[in-house]
């Protein structure tokens, strides 16, 4: 006689066979993705702290600004992808300020 254990104690992902080993590998990535991309926020937001210097020039803060909302604008989008629909936690973990959720989504010209 053999003894199987319950399929309740079986991980989700080995139920299906392939396919779910897939999907796991896939929100892996997407998780891993998501990780690096808070990072870049994380240092985008810290290279805006020079934006209360007097010494920046209009052009570096207006730069700053827009690679903030680059970096930003693409987290957002991953998040997405993610299933995290709402932003709102994450503007206020990271500290994003309003300059910055003012510029998500706009093309700029490039030089």
């Amino acid at each position: 006689m053999t003894v199987r254990p319950p399929q309740s104690l079986s991980p989700p992902f080995t139920k299906d066979g392939a396919l779910n080993l897939l999907e796991y590998e896939l929100m892996s990535e997407r998780a891993d993705a998501l990780g690096r991309h808070g990072l870049k926020v994380e240092k985008a937001t810290a290279a805006l702290s020079v934006l209360s210097d007097p010494k920046t020039t209009p052009e570096r803060r207006e730069q700053l600004l827009d690679d903030a909302a680059d970096v930003v604008w693409a987290f957002f989008i991953q998040r997405e992808i993610c299933g995290l629909r709402s932003n709102r936690d994450a503007v206020q973990r990271y500290g994003i300020p309003k300059e910055v959720m003012a510029r998500l989504g706009i093309v700029r010209p490039k030089p």
